[in-house]
């Protein structure tokens, strides 16, 4: 399995990086209602902030979010749970079977990379935000035109930006 196909169903929800149990369910080979049956039998090992049922505002953004159409029969009949890192983590005791551990680790190793990749993009933003109150500052003292400086700073924004590899349809 590819971390990138893994990274594709990490959704941002309630501020938290969550992943929705019928992915879950599909990476594990299981049911979505089996996976929630297993889930529920354990409760007590999945809190809050663990692991939560979206609320009908959520699910629906969601389903605008990921392009999936209105279920008709044989549908979803209750609103989908997501599950934190954590949660994602305690499933594996809840489903104990090698391809659940396989699935967990390659799971745990995506959040780790997303978490930094975040990290590295908030230093990056940070460094450039001093460069801009330094040269800003430099500017003021040498009486030097703050749009030279501005356009040195959107440089070095974009080349810090990631590059598109690919074809370009014009």
């Amino acid at each position: 399995m590819q971390n990138n196909l893994i990274q594709n169903i990490i959704y941002e929800i309630r501020e938290q990086k969550v992943m929705l149990d019928s992915d879950l369910a599909e990476l594990y080979g299981v049911e979505t209602k089996n996976l929630n049956k297993a889930v529920k039998r354990n409760m007590e090992r999945f809190p809050e902030f663990f692991m939560f049922q979206l609320s009908e505002t959520e699910w629906e953004t969601l389903r605008f979010q990921i392009g999936t159409s209105k279920e008709g029969k044989g549908g979803r009949r209750y609103l989908p749970y997501v599950f934190t890192e954590q949660g994602v983590a305690m499933l594996s005791s809840v489903l104990n079977s090698k391809k659940a551990i396989q699935i967990n680790i390659q799971i745990m190793i995506t959040f780790v990379k997303i978490r930094k990749f975040a990290l590295t993009n908030k230093e990056l933003s940070q460094r450039v935000s001093e460069l801009e109150r330094y040269f800003v500052q430099y500017a003021r003292e040498n009486n030097t035109e703050i749009e030279k400086i501005n356009q040195a700073i959107d440089y070095l924004i974009n080349i810090t930006k990631p590059t598109q590899i690919g074809f370009n349809v014009k």
